[in-house]
């Protein structure tokens, strides 16, 4: 094993952990190591989502054995999820996806702003509208796939905004990542063996792909577990410190 292995089993481990806990972050994060190592964006999304499809698959289980899962908000979106994510895999392997972050950025903040005063507030979850997790899954896959993760920080920011229950909220999202995951990995196979997208080094990156998904597999069942204890203002608390800190840093870097 290179040392490229335990350093993104480091990595993969840590971002699971707040991923399988808060219901976001292991795109990003992951993503941004790669990135920091000169990895293009392109094979950094590729790499992350063919790990995610190892991490999302244990912390769906986890998830499943604490019963942080609403099947409804699941299906509809996976639905929307699956469908994103793959258009984001074609634009991103066609064009730059430069020109979108700024507004990812600007609802990040948002969304983290909105999170922070409902915890403060101590607003009480209402339920969530059965009509916009589809949409909420496509917008999430679309910007996942395209800026390498984001599927966690727009999905999970959203559904607390609208009053969802933090819990169920994180465990639904981390879950239906295991589906959004597969299909945008899918996507970017599918590119590459057809000829729409010429990519070199994925090779190369094998050893780090290997350490993100031994990280992260490790990490899902601790975070489920602590998805399940945290108290529900603590949660909303720390999610929304998170989303501002995220968009925050993003802002920092691209102005």
């Amino acid at each position: 094993m290179t040392p490229d292995f335990w350093l993104f089993a480091a990595v993969g481990f840590a971002a699971q952990l707040v991923d399988g806990a808060l219901g976001m972050a292991y795109g990003v994060v992951s993503t941004t190591v790669l990135l920091s190592v000169g990895v293009s964006p392109a094979n950094a999304s590729a790499s992350v989502h063919a790990a995610k499809v190892f991490t999302g698959a244990a912390s769906g289980l986890s998830h499943l054995y604490y019963r942080n899962i609403d099947w409804r908000l699941l299906r509809l979106l996976t639905l929307g999820g699956v469908l994103g994510g793959v258009f984001g895999a074609y634009v991103l392997t066609s064009v730059s996806g430069d020109a979108i972050k700024p507004y990812v950025v600007a609802w990040l903040g948002l969304m983290g702003l909105v999170i922070l005063w409902r915890a403060w507030k101590g607003t009480r979850p209402r339920v969530f509208s059965w009509r916009s997790p589809f949409p909420l899954g496509l917008a999430g896959g679309f910007f996942d796939a395209v800026g390498g993760g984001g599927w966690g920080p727009v999905v999970t920011s959203t559904l607390l905004g609208a009053g969802a229950d933090p819990r169920k909220a994180i465990g639904t999202t981390n879950t239906a990542e295991l589906f959004v995951a597969a299909a945008t990995s899918a996507a970017f196979l599918g590119a590459l063996l057809s000829g729409h997208w010429e990519t070199a080094g994925l090779r190369g990156l094998l050893w780090s792909l290997a350490g993100l998904i031994a990280g992260g597999v490790a990490a899902a069942p601790i975070a489920g577990w602590m998805t399940k204890v945290l108290p529900h203002r603590l949660l909303t608390w720390i999610v929304g410190l998170l989303v501002v800190a995220l968009a925050g840093w993003q802002a920092f870097v691209l102005f």
